[in-house]
């Protein structure tokens, strides 16, 4: 039987070489007691704290994370519905609106989607001190930003001959709208509002670590101390969260796949979402009933002078350089190693193992990474690059996972039964249908990896996140917000190469 070409496949492995260079550089950087660090971490593993008291700490702060997560979820998915209603203009045409407010509404939202929500968090903290409310607006801002994108994408693309069949009927414009885009726009809502619940919970992990309170905050501390033992208490109370939240939302997804939903469907979907957004803003109320009201402190905004100056004394070149070789190497990791390591051993039981090891990568936010790694070896750009990879390939290696569930074997095993070995039947029977998808979301993930390397700058000392920590630890606002501009472009312009590249894959 002929073969398919392997330019699909071969793409999706080859960037694993990425790999070589990063392990090389960090195994290299080890010092004496690394070894000894890094076992003392793995044995806390299977022996973590089980002291009473500390469980109770970390019990109440997952909460907090949990209720910022949903309070975070629940507002940015409504006003990103709004926004992206308001931002699409066939919405527009058929309410017989002109159409320019929402193609300006669509380019403002680059900017807010584009910053990462741990930058809007430190210049929230900055401007309205230190409130659990800041963590749920860093959530919110960029957030309802990306769910509008995605939301006005999915309505220019829908067929419009029902919603012109309703209008010429006599329809109001409004009802025209929710008869005929409910029910497809329904299941886009439940599927990517649950995806976005996940991303939630992350990101609420991710802004504690950097003092915004919330198990985070907890996990640096006692990673900072040496505490081992309750880090991973800590790390296996996320996990089995991670994991509950997981089932429920692959249940659901299930569900809302076995039919399109339709308007009642998506109206409890709502009510769902705004019933969540209050119980965790009350939540949180009750968790930390003495946090105070949000005060306004002050930010002078810079004339256009300054910033020209302090933009001249940045060095633009090695800034940008770090950042996109940063945004390449934990890229390449992140799509090659997966279907690199099912390709190396196929077999069923190995699958499980990975299954398991994309799981605790995904866990363990990058920038507590960062720091183990930081303990054995010196502040390199390899470093932020290694986080950054595993954390991401193991949201690439969960996705391969459940689309290789989704293909069918039969290829494989007449392959098999030609033949052809194990790797081979596995690679081009089973990966070679599936690979232009995966490449695609490979490049959206790319497109959030370089949002993420903020993250990791800010620890590791490299790129432009090393240098936007600097400006915002000597309150250089001018630098700041040069930084935040410079680095909103990238990423915009990283968006728009990843959508030229998903294009062209999903087409091929």
């Amino acid at each position: 039987m002929a073969l398919p070409r392997p330019s699909a496949p071969a793409l999706a492995v080859l960037p694993a070489l990425a790999l070589l260079p990063v392990l090389i550089t960090v195994l290299a950087g080890i010092h004496a007691g690394g070894v000894e660090i890094w076992m003392a971490f793995l044995s806390a593993a299977v022996h973590p704290s089980l002291d009473p008291l500390l469980l109770k700490a970390l019990l109440r702060a997952l909460q907090v994370t949990l209720a910022m997560a949903l309070a975070g979820w629940s507002l940015s998915l409504v006003l990103g519905v709004l926004l992206g209603c308001f931002a699409s203009e066939r919405l527009m045409q058929t309410w017989r609106w002109p159409t320019w407010p929402a193609w300006i509404l669509r380019r403002s939202l680059a900017l807010p989607r584009s910053v990462h929500e741990l930058i809007w968090g430190l210049l929230l903290l900055q401007v309205l001190g230190l409130h659990p409310w800041v963590a749920v607006a860093a959530i919110t801002i960029p957030y309802a930003a990306l769910v509008a994108r995605v939301w006005r994408d999915q309505l220019d693309a829908l067929d419009p001959s029902r919603l012109q069949a309703l209008l010429q009927g006599g329809a109001p414009p409004l009802a025209a709208c929710c008869t005929a885009l409910s029910p497809a726009m329904g299941t886009v809502l439940m599927s990517y509002g649950g995806y976005r619940l996940e991303c939630a919970l992350r990101s609420a992990t991710l802004l504690g670590v950097f003092g915004l309170g919330g198990l985070g905050t907890d996990l640096q501390l006692s990673l900072q101390s040496l505490q081992f033992r309750e880090l991973w208490s800590g790390l296996w109370l996320l996990g089995l969260l991670s994991v509950s939240l997981e089932i429920l939302l692959t249940l659901w997804r299930r569900q809302s796949h076995k039919a399109q939903a339709g308007q009642r469907r998506l109206c409890l979907f709502l009510a769902g979402v705004i019933v969540a957004g209050i119980t965790g803003s009350t939540w949180l109320h009750v968790l930390l009933p003495d946090s105070g009201s949000v005060v306004w402190q002050g930010l002078a905004l810079p004339d256009w002078g300054r910033l020209m100056l302090a933009a001249a004394e940045l060095p633009w070149l090695r800034l940008i350089y770090e950042t996109l070789l940063l945004t390449v190497l934990a890229a390449g990791i992140a799509v090659g190693l997966p279907p690199l390591a099912m390709l190396l051993v196929p077999s069923r039981p190995w699958q499980v193992v990975f299954n398991a090891v994309w799981a605790l990568v995904r866990l363990i936010p990058p920038p507590l990474t960062v720091l183990l790694l930081l303990l054995s070896n010196r502040p390199t750009l390899a470093i932020g690059a290694l986080a950054l990879g595993l954390h991401n390939g193991g949201v690439m290696g969960r996705l391969l996972r459940e689309e290789l569930e989704q293909q069918s074997a039969d290829q494989q095993q007449a392959m098999g039964a030609l033949g052809a070995s194990a790797r081979l039947s596995w690679l081009y029977g089973l990966f070679t249908p599936r690979s232009p998808g995966y490449l695609a979301y490979g490049a959206y993930r790319s497109d959030v990896i370089l949002r993420e390397t903020v993250v990791v700058g800010l620890i590791g000392g490299s790129g432009l996140g090393w240098q936007l920590l600097e400006s915002l630890s000597s309150f250089h606002w001018d630098a700041v917000l040069v930084l935040i501009g410079a680095y909103a472009l990238i990423t915009l312009l990283g968006e728009w190469l990843s959508d030229q590249c998903r294009n062209r894959w999903l087409q091929s």
